[in-house]
């Protein structure tokens, strides 16, 4: 049986990665993240990495036709969870042709509510091992020495894009470029609205419940 394939939408600091991992791991399905994919790209030396840093250090949208060519050359026919794309209604149409010409659909929206000192809090709290990459935050998941990386004992650092103002700013440019993409959704009868302001768990357990009321199964649709 074919397996299921969902978006995840939310504003920075409403969980999505953290949602994504989960229910990529619980469904069998892969975990697709365009802001990882993003990052990867801006950490490398050429014209197009350039750009999209650019983009995201200015807490702004990275066009769609960078884009478009990553993000269909990870879509395939075992299922996935599509973190970070899209994020408005062209984009949408984008992911219908790309998934039309695999033969495959879109099931599901998980939409991850969040207002936005939940998101501030979440995200300025964040580290990065310069080093090796590492994630920590300073309340849910601190290292054992401040600013300290515990696997290679490197310095961690806040990311650009992680800072208060570039938070705030990237919180105000989701709500503005993405509630038509909300209602485009919802009246497709593929919207679930989720709470994201509660802790993860929580989260993962009303998502469950959701599904369940919509007669999903704990693999395949």
């Amino acid at each position: 049986m074919r397996k299921i394939n969902l978006v995840l939408l939310g504003a920075p600091g409403s969980g999505k990665g953290t949602q994504a991992k989960i229910l990529s791991e619980y469904y069998g399905i892969e975990n697709i993240s365009l802001g990882d994919i993003l990052r990867q790209e801006a950490s490398h030396n050429t014209a197009l990495g350039k750009s999209v840093k650019k983009y995201m250090n200015e807490g702004v949208l990275v066009p769609d036709e960078i884009i478009k060519e990553v993000i269909a050359s990870k879509i395939d026919k075992t299922g996935f969870i599509l973190d970070g794309f899209p994020r408005n209604i062209n984009q949408a149409t984008i992911l219908q042709k790309i998934l039309e010409e695999s033969g495959s659909s879109l099931d599901k929206v998980i939409y991850l509510e969040v207002n936005q000192d939940t998101a501030v809090r979440r995200l300025s709290g964040r580290r990065v091992c310069k080093n090796c990459g590492a994630l920590y935050h300073v309340v849910t998941m601190a290292p054992k020495q401040t600013n300290i990386c515990d696997r290679c004992a490197s310095e961690l650092v806040v990311r650009e894009d992680d800072k208060e103002t570039t938070v705030r700013k990237r919180w105000e440019v989701f709500m503005n470029e993405t509630h038509s993409l909300i209602d485009y959704y919802r009246k497709q009868d593929k919207l679930l609205d989720i709470d994201g302001n509660q802790d993860k768990d929580e989260v993962f357990e009303r998502i469950k419940e959701t599904f369940n009321t919509h007669k999903y199964n704990n693999k395949v649709v």
